[in-house]
């Protein structure tokens, strides 16, 4: 029986029942995003998908009354490290922004791709997402260099000529702060990314001066 069940596993492959596997398209954007700004000098930075509430929230200026905090944004878990501080799931790949921080000294320039989590579930939102994060820290960056990345970034990536609008916007890490759209059907805008000037507090946080270095 071994002897008539046995497979020639020097054969070639039969090419009419071998199926080609695709990369998600999840994963290919992901990839693209980070090849792109990593041709404009950007280094990849990761932080940890379980967040403490310091990070997540308290670092990046986010107050406690803030509507992000509450359970139905908000995936928390119990601390065994501290009865005063939860874990969550991380809401936003912000804190890696604070972890990277602290960690070296300005400048800085990285993005921090990577997994995100929200009670949030509809025809529009799933529990996990993904977000790719981009941040600048030196001397004298202004909204001006803030604008340049983005239109640098957005035309690279849909591959032709693109009209951005900034919308003022709040975030609380951010100040100040805005939407961005593009202009994708003559007279139609879609909203595509929020960005800003890093909040003086968030660098505060980081050790960082603010008087010195913006982002």
């Amino acid at each position: 029986r071994l002897l008539k069940e046995k497979v020639d596993v020097s054969l070639p492959v039969q090419s009419q029942s071998a199926k080609t596997g695709k990369i998600h398209p999840v994963s290919q954007v992901m990839d693209e995003i980070s090849e792109i700004f990593g041709s404009l000098g950007y280094q990849i930075a990761e932080g940890p998908d379980i967040e403490t509430e310091h990070y997540n929230f308290n670092a990046l200026n986010i107050p406690e009354s803030h509507p992000a905090r509450q359970m139905h944004d908000t995936f928390y878990m119990p601390n065994k490290n501290s009865v005063n501080e939860s874990l969550v799931l991380r809401t936003h790949t912000s804190p890696v922004q604070v972890r990277t921080m602290e960690k070296g000294e300005p400048p800085f320039k990285f993005i921090s791709p990577g997994r995100t989590y929200r009670c949030d579930s509809d025809q529009t939102h799933t529990p996990m997402f993904h977000q790719i994060e981009g941040l600048v820290i030196g001397k004298d960056i202004s909204f001006a260099n803030l604008k340049s990345v983005l239109h640098e970034f957005v035309e690279s990536f849909f591959e032709r000529d693109v009209t951005l609008r900034f919308r003022p916007s709040y975030f609380p890490f951010t100040e100040p702060s805005a939407e961005v759209d593009i202009l994708w059907d003559e007279e139609k805008w879609l909203e595509i990314l929020g960005c800003g000037m890093v909040h003086p507090n968030v660098l505060s946080n980081a050790k960082i001066d603010p008087k010195i270095y913006s982002g």
